[in-house]
C-alpha cells in the first residue's frame, strides 16, 4: 500500500464528450488503484466495469455537446468510491426487462455494495461503492 498520502486517497480527473473518454476512465481508474497498491484486489475489476457503464451512461445521457463529466476515484482504506459528476437534467434508472438497452445500471446494482444518486448544479452525481471485505 502507498504510505506517501495519509488516507483517504483521491484522484479526479475531467473527460471530454467523446466516445474515448470511456476506456481513458477505465484506466484512470486502474491506474489510480496500481498507485495506491490495489492492482491486485479481487474486485478491481468490479470498480473498472462500473466506472465503464457510469461514464457510458454520462456520456450518452448525461453530457450535454461541448460539456464533459468529471470522473472521481476515492479510497479510504474501507471503500473505494467511484463519483461520475455530469451538468445533464434527468435521473438515471434501471431497466426493465422490456427496455432493450439501458442495462449499465442493472450491472452497476449487481457489481456493486452500493451504488445511489446525488445532486449537483447543476446535473447530477452517479456513483457506486465497492467495500475492501464484501458486506
Amino acid at each position: 500500500m502507498n504510505t506517501q498520502n495519509q488516507l483517504p486517497y483521491q484522484r479526479d480527473q475531467f473527460y471530454r464528450r467523446d466516445r474515448r473518454s470511456v476506456p481513458a476512465a477505465r484506466r484512470f481508474v486502474w491506474w489510480s488503484l496500481k498507485y495506491w497498491g490495489m492492482a491486485d484486489w479481487e474486485r478491481a475489476d468490479d470498480v473498472a466495469l462500473c466506472v465503464s457503464e457510469l461514464a457510458t451512461n454520462a456520456l450518452l445521457h448525461g453530457a450535454p455537446p461541448g460539456r464533459g463529466f468529471l470522473l472521481r476515484v476515492r479510497y479510504d482504506g474501507d471503500v473505494v468510491r467511484v463519483e461520475v459528476h455530469d451538468s445533464g437534467r434527468g435521473e438515471p434508472r434501471v431497466a426493465d426487462e422490456a427496455d432493450e438497452g439501458g442495462r449499465g445500471l442493472l450491472l452497476v446494482a449487481a457489481l456493486a455494495d452500493k451504488w445511489g444518486v446525488g445532486e449537483r448544479k447543476p446535473g447530477k452525481v452517479v456513483w457506486a461503492e465497492c467495500a475492501m471485505e464484501a458486506p
